[in-house]
């Protein structure tokens, strides 16, 4: 499951699981590319990189100069993208649905339009989606979020599809709940030993890169503890 060498895009690098998925794949040895609109201290062995998700030109040009930096792409972790709890009473003007579309799903999308050629000239790589288990069967208020997710697992089994005769992967992992501070002061009540924590994800997330998981494409990974 080691990754020596191989140069990981993770969208999204400077939130929780982000910053997760940083730390495991240089533990593995890999080199990180961290991509997101607001960047912080970034650690040994990882370079950051400022990019709007929204903009395809934008991505494309930060895609160009990691393989400029570092001569190739071998994976990308499309983790960037947020939650919102909203029912459809409430949403008055539906902006909430087109808001979890865009930063779910096109944030999705973006990235790995504009990896492809760079993992394709490399003879192959990886692609690795973060849905959510709340894509398979959602509750009350998740509605925005799970659409949008659930749009996340079709664009992972299409393009898995689309690219399985081409040497690259395309897998998704599904987490429940993930320990954060922030979901902490959300749900003070919860059972928090109950949750999935950031390092779980990470971990799964990297076999997934790894050469251990290159018969393995079009997968829905659910990573749910005990939710």
């Amino acid at each position: 499951m080691r990754l020596d060498d191989k140069v990981i895009v993770i969208t999204g690098a400077f939130g929780q699981l982000g910053r997760a998925v940083t730390a495991e794949v240089l533990r593995e040895h890999a080199k990180a590319a961290l991509l997101d609109i607001a960047i912080g201290d970034a650690p040994d062995g990882a370079h950051p990189w400022r990019v709007d998700l929204a903009s395809l030109a934008d991505t494309r040009e930060a895609m160009d100069a990691i393989a400029a930096r570092f001569g190739r792409i071998d994976g990308l972790v499309n983790i960037a993208g947020g939650f919102t709890w909203k029912t459809l009473e409430d949403d008055g003007d539906l902006s909430e649905w087109q808001r979890m579309y865009a930063i779910n799903t096109m944030t999705c999308v973006t990235a790995s339009r504009a990896a492809l050629p760079h993992l394709l000239n490399g003879g192959g790589g990886r692609i690795v989606n973060i849905g959510a288990a709340a894509a398979v069967r959602a509750a009350a208020g998740m509605g925005p979020y799970a659409a949008a997710k659930s749009a996340v697992l079709r664009f992972t089994e299409s393009l898995a599809d689309e690219l399985k005769h081409r040497n690259v992967t395309v897998n998704a992992v599904l987490p429940s709940i993930i320990d954060t501070p922030q979901n902490r002061a959300d749900m003070p009540d919860a059972d928090f030993s109950a949750w999935v924590t950031p390092q779980d994800v990470a971990q799964a997330i990297g076999f997934l890169l790894s050469d251990a998981a290159r018969s393995i494409t079009g997968a829905l990974l659910p990573v749910t503890g005990r939710v």
